[in-house]
């Protein structure tokens, strides 16, 4: 659990950025910055977040003999079907959240160029994303013994569900996002930990 607590620190190295040195730099808020600077706090983020979930990885096999990347089994039929539905319930969630398909909505807002890094932006946010759930995981299947309980995604929830709700200030907007943790909790397991198809899946919910 202690890798999961790193990674959502990780994530909120961002605030860090965003509030405090990029406001010495500009002398202006996150909303206020210029499309030039939009996009250098989108690189600069994304590169750091880039970094902080590759040092976890290797942290997570040399001192904790886990590889994240060791469960490389297939997923029948099934699994693809109830994936792919909680993915559709993921794009609906959004849809609320947004008024309308959030890639559309922030394709009209941003323009291409801006739209382009934020994307990037986004790649790099679901990859630490993604490891505060399998290590979360990982961590309650030790403590509890229960493998069928989404501990990835209850971790989401109170994490980064919660946090939504403090600098939303929108409690739905909070509890959309808890019951968006706990989707992309499930699908990591439905996908039986493999990362090389649940990663795709959990960036599709995480973007669309």
């Amino acid at each position: 659990m202690d890798l999961g607590l790193l990674a959502f620190a990780g994530l909120c190295l961002e605030m860090l950025l965003a509030f405090l040195i990029e406001p010495l730099i500009y002398g202006k808020s996150l909303n206020d910055l210029t499309t030039s600077e939009s996009i250098i706090h989108w690189i600069i983020t994304g590169i750091m977040w880039l970094i902080v979930s590759y040092a976890l990885i290797v942290v997570a096999r040399k001192k904790h003999d886990f590889d994240v990347f060791s469960y490389k089994s297939a997923i029948g039929i099934k699994r693809w079907a109830f994936s792919l539905g909680l993915l559709t319930i993921s794009i609906v969630i959004s849809v609320m959240d947004w008024n309308g398909f959030k890639v559309v909505r922030e394709f009209q807002y941003q323009g291409w160029l801006k739209f382009i890094f934020q994307y990037f932006y986004y790649i790099c946010e679901a990859a630490l994303f993604v490891l505060m759930i399998v290590f979360a995981q990982h961590a309650g299947e030790i403590w509890f013994g229960k493998s069928n309980i989404p501990w990835g995604g209850i971790f989401i929830s109170l994490t980064w569900g919660l946090v939504h709700i403090l600098t939303k200030g929108d409690l739905l907007v909070g509890i959309l996002a808890c019951l968006g943790g706990l989707l992309y909790g499930c699908v990591y397991i439905v996908c039986k930990k493999n990362l090389y198809i649940a990663y795709p899946i959990i960036l599709l919910m995480f973007i669309l």
